[in-house]
């Protein structure tokens, strides 16, 4: 069985994604939860493209400790300067520096010829490994490059020190036949290609990601890139719930192993859909609420017969439990910490006893609490950005019906910690909150998306929704969960706004600095 590392890439590129707008404490969960799932590499962003990507990877670094942190750094000094600084408290630090080779890159984005990036490529892995034990190089738009060109510089930087040369599917373009012949080629005529670990990146733009990244390994990779969900700019990367199970399911086939714990992608998936506010459709595979739903007649008869008629993957090999049941009104605080262990959590003392307190609430609205209710009152408490001026909600109350207009009144506590109130009215429910709150709330607010899911199922169920919208010609997102689904609502708009106000905190750091 040949072993395949699993370069994890969810905190960069998946964070491209439009939309998308992670906070350091939202990407130190997902990196926990990451270490927890077993990716050998965890890309933990970009350090030189902004003071607040640089603190997350630096925290990162300082925290995950089980996993290989990389950085990623354009081919110049400056970038590789800042990413060893994000990096160097890290128990073991990589540099992945990029630049393209393709002919279409390289003419009308870099403006360099070929001779030009061979050199820019082989002085910035020489400077780079100067600095890092391990050097990751990568083509950029690896699939669309000249095979000779990427075979004569390839060569070029393995001399130079990079010990991982990975060749991207930047654009989704090429397919499963042809990608496993450009690693063949690479690997039958680069003299020196035994010294390093070939890595695959593939992008969904076509579908065929997963499958790339299968053909890949069958033709000589030993290092697979991607993020969880599939998340990425466009249409995504490669799925790694969906590789990793696809080699578990046809070990005939696939004689690979990962060393992912299998049964911790449930719950890696739900914290990335959660935090990302990006909703996974229904069918989509491994991780999709029909993953593991027969309709058909025929379908559910046979499953019930005996499950593997119809039922490849069980939900117990992802982490899916038949019974969520598990506490009530009644449970101590020694059987709710001992559970959200359980879960993977890690809280203080202090967030223990907030957690402890929003859980009895929820148990006096709703007579039984399950795992999904546990992990978003954890996740929120988590990733809530304390020590910083913000508005909070102190009270709502909308007043609607088919005969009358809408109208809310909301009493907020703003960032100078007045108590501001007014009242505001709407063609609906959340319309007529969302002026209200907007009249309280000095900046500039444009609400783009809107997006309302339930937790669980049932009609105690709690609601969660994700809002996405430019405060201050800022884009922010933002999410809120609650039993009302009003409250909810307002917790997201309040939190999206908020986070303007967190990323002026990252902005003084920054002009502190210079």
């Amino acid at each position: 069985m040949v072993h395949i590392n699993i370069f994890d890439t969810t905190l960069r590129d998946g964070e491209q994604s439009p939309g998308v707008n992670l906070n350091q404490l939202e990407k130190l969960e997902i990196a926990r939860q990451l270490e927890r799932f077993g990716v050998h590499v965890m890309e933990a962003g970009f350090p030189a493209s902004s003071q607040g990507d640089f603190e997350a990877v630096q925290s990162i670094a300082r925290t995950v400790k089980n996993v290989s942190v990389a950085g990623l750094a354009r081919a110049s000094k400056a970038d590789i300067d800042t990413t060893w600084e994000a990096l160097k408290e890290a128990k073991d630090p990589r540099l992945h520096v990029f630049i393209a080779t393709s002919p279409i890159h390289m003419t009308y984005k870099l403006k360099k010829t070929p001779e030009e990036v061979m050199r820019l490529a082989v002085e910035m892995v020489r400077y780079g490994k100067s600095k890092f034990p391990t050097v990751q190089w990568s083509a950029e738009d690896a699939s669309r490059s000249d095979l000779d060109f990427l075979v004569h510089i390839i060569e070029k930087v393995i001399d130079a020190g990079a010990s991982v040369i990975n060749l991207p599917d930047t654009v989704g373009y090429t397919t499963p036949e042809e990608y496993g012949r450009l690693f063949r080629y690479i690997k039958e005529n680069v003299p020196n290609i035994d010294k390093v670990t070939l890595s695959a990146h593939c992008h969904d733009d076509l579908g065929m990601a997963v499958a790339n990244s299968l053909a890949a390994i069958e033709n000589g990779a030993t290092q697979v890139e991607g993020t969880i969900n599939g998340i990425g700019e466009r249409a995504g990367n490669a799925a790694l719930e969906e590789f990793a199970v696809a080699l578990n399911i046809r070990k005939d086939k696939y004689p690979f192993t990962t060393g992912l714990i299998l049964k911790e992608i449930k719950r890696t998936s739900d914290l990335v859909r959660k935090l990302t506010g990006m909703s996974i459709a229904p069918n989509k595979a491994v991780v999709g609420q029909n993953a593991f739903a027969h309709e058909s007649g025929i379908h559910q008869d046979g499953v019930l017969k005996h499950a593997q008629t119809y039922e490849i993957i069980t939900p117990e090999l992802v982490g899916i439990q038949s019974n969520q049941l598990v506490l009530g009104k009644h449970s101590g605080r020694h059987a709710f910490k001992d559970k959200i262990e359980q879960l993977g959590f890690s809280l203080s003392e202090a967030k223990l006893l907030e957690a402890f307190q929003d859980f009895k609430s929820l148990t006096d609205r709703k007579k039984e609490v399950t795992d999904e209710d546990l992990f978003t009152i954890l996740t929120d408490i988590q990733t809530t950005v304390t020590n910083v001026k913000k508005y909070e909600l102190l009270a709502f109350q909308v007043q609607s019906g088919t005969s009358n207009l809408p109208t809310a009144t909301v009493a907020l506590k703003s960032p100078e910690g007045i108590r501001v109130e007014t009242a505001r009215t709407g063609k609906g429910s959340v319309e007529s909150l969302y002026n209200t709150l907007e009249a309280l709330i000095k900046e500039e607010i444009h609400l783009e998306k809107y997006h309302l899911s339930s937790v669980g199922q049932g009609r105690d169920a709690l609601a969660e929704v994700h809002v996405k919208m430019t405060v201050n010609n800022v884009p922010v997102s933002g999410r809120g969960s609650a039993q009302d689904v009003l409250e909810a609502s307002a917790k997201a708009f309040l939190n999206a706004v908020n986070r303007v106000f967190y990323n002026q905190v990252f902005m003084k750091k920054e002009k502190a600095q210079v």
